[in-house]
């Protein structure tokens, strides 16, 4: 494997064309990304989620699973991502009164040679998106915002936690 320009794209080649990194010689290693994000809604929808009473059942639940069912398959959406034997993925529901919104959090973890800050980001986005298919019915005006990698660990760049 060369030794890449650290400041250049990693996804390119020496032409500039789209390649999947090579990580053959990297090592193994226990490897978590947490990530973040937030869906506002109105506070009939919010009343119906907190309370369980969605007509289309129990929405953080079908969210949860829907968040770790996304974190599998990021390899099947995003180009360049490397198939991942996962070995943990949580997916976690803040409920916020005073905005009416919900905050969701994704941790991923792996003992591998890539990280699974794609992991964790897909889980939470594709989690508000399911809040929102179950809750559109209620409100159509919910906004998906602030997702985000909060922390990462392990790999050759250490760990990254995110400044508030």
């Amino acid at each position: 494997m060369a030794k890449e320009d650290k400041a250049a794209f990693s996804h390119f080649d020496a032409q500039g064309h789209a390649r999947m990194v090579d990580v053959s010689e990297k090592l193994e290693t226990v490897r978590v990304a947490d990530a973040g994000g937030n869906i506002s809604m109105s506070a009939e929808a919010y009343q119906l989620v907190k309370s369980g009473s969605m007509a289309k059942g129990d929405v953080l639940g079908i969210a949860r699973v829907a968040g770790v069912m996304a974190a599998k398959k990021v390899d099947e959406l995003i180009p360049l991502a490397h198939p991942l034997m996962i070995t943990k993925v949580t997916i976690d529901f803040s409920l916020q009164d005073d905005d009416s919104s919900v905050d969701i959090f994704a941790t991923v973890g792996i003992s591998g040679k890539t990280g699974v800050e794609m992991e964790a980001l897909t889980a939470v986005s594709v989690a508000a998106l399911t809040i929102y298919d179950m809750c559109k019915a209620v409100d159509k005006s919910m906004v998906i915002s602030n997702i985000r990698l909060l922390k990462k660990t392990g790999g050759k760049s250490g760990t990254y936690i995110r400044k508030q």
